[in-house]
């Protein structure tokens, strides 16, 4: 029966956010790692020795040996959609880092690459899945807010000039994007998550302190089909560590402001009206190691409940090219210092 069987993964990229996803795997019973693989050959060496399964720094060498159900793809930006691509025309499953691609164009070509070979295509957004954004969403969701008039989201992280010498392709265009594609995505696909569509996007971004071809620091504002206005703000540049990672909702009927340094802890929760998820604002803050947070667990079990046949994918192809978009929309107002209408022309 589908409900018990197992299903195995291959991890190709085991650099920093690979141990989330080790980790994850590891705790969930229905799922088995069962090779893992990396351009530099030591570095997938050493993963495959830390959790006994064989290691490549081949991927088409592990595409085609493993006997791997589902491929996570944790590694540079710019390789996601070829190398989803790929797994999906191997007849695997895929489990997307963030972003799921740096184009529309190859956004694309992995949701269709996907829906030809008939695999699930999940984009990992596991601060979705936080419980103080969780009780975000529903507050918006039962029009708690009554009309929301404004939304902001503050992403203030301290990346050292240390942090994109570790490897050549952190900060250039061609294979990572800047803080708003790589940093602050998961806060541009929040903010769109609660607010809903965006109707155009003026920004500015600019590269003040690090040596990176892309930006360490921006702006946008937003407008949503709804009226409301929003503000998006992120810099790698705080001083001496990460600050904050907020997002904030204004209504006529409720204020809230979940902050810590990744979304993780209500600062503010008031509202006209009581409703029961007011009990769960204490239990709700959680305080994670670091800012990738501990979503990575209740992603993998949604991943698993998918392919059983029992649950919808939390974020899939579809959702992940919706933020992809914005930051898109982001990075062409920057560039021709025009506001950017959305949705973009494909060829963007």
């Amino acid at each position: 029966m589908s409900s018990e069987k197992t299903f195995r993964i291959a991890l190709v990229g085991c650099g920093r956010i690979s141990k989330n996803h080790f980790e994850a795997i590891d705790q969930i019973d229905g799922l088995e790692l069962v090779a893992v693989c990396d351009a530099d050959p030591e570095r997938a060496a050493q993963a495959g020795a830390q959790w006994n399964v064989p290691h490549y720094s081949s991927y088409e060498k592990m595409l085609k040996e493993s006997k791997a159900d589902v491929v996570t793809i944790a590694t540079p930006s710019g390789l996601h959609a070829e190398q989803g691509v790929a797994a999906a025309q191997a007849g695997k499953h895929v489990v997307m880092e963030k972003p799921m691609a740096i184009s529309l164009t190859g956004a694309d070509a992995l949701v269709h690459a996907c829906d030809k070979a008939g695999v699930q295509l999940f984009v990992v957004k596991q601060n979705r899945l936080n419980l103080p954004v969780q009780l975000l969403k529903r507050a918006v969701d039962r029009n708690r807010f009554g009309r929301i008039y404004m939304a902001s989201c503050t992403v203030h992280w301290a990346r050292p000039q240390e942090y994109y010498d570790q490897a050549p392709w952190r900060g250039t265009w061609e294979f990572d994007g800047g803080a708003f594609m790589n940093q602050a995505s998961h806060y541009v696909d929040l903010i769109q998550w609660l607010m809903g569509p965006v109707e155009s996007v003026m920004a500015k971004t600019a590269t003040l302190a690090r040596r990176i071809e892309t930006e360490d620091s921006g702006v946008a504002i937003l407008k949503f089909r709804s009226g409301a206005l929003g503000a998006i703000q992120v810099t790698m540049l705080a001083y001496p560590r990460n600050l904050e990672g907020s997002i904030t909702i204004l209504g006529e009927k409720g204020s809230a402001k979940i902050g810590g340094t990744a979304v993780n802890k209500i600062e503010y929760w008031q509202f006209a009206e009581y409703d029961d998820d007011d009990k769960q604002v204490d239990a709700a803050e959680t305080n994670p190691p670091n800012v990738y947070g501990l979503g990575h667990q209740g992603y993998y079990r949604n991943v698993l409940a998918v392919l059983r046949g029992e649950a919808k994918p939390d974020t899939d192809g579809r959702a992940g090219r919706k933020s992809l978009e914005l930051i898109l929309g982001i990075y062409e107002s920057a560039k021709t210092g025009r506001e950017v209408p959305l949705p973009l022309r494909a060829q963007v």
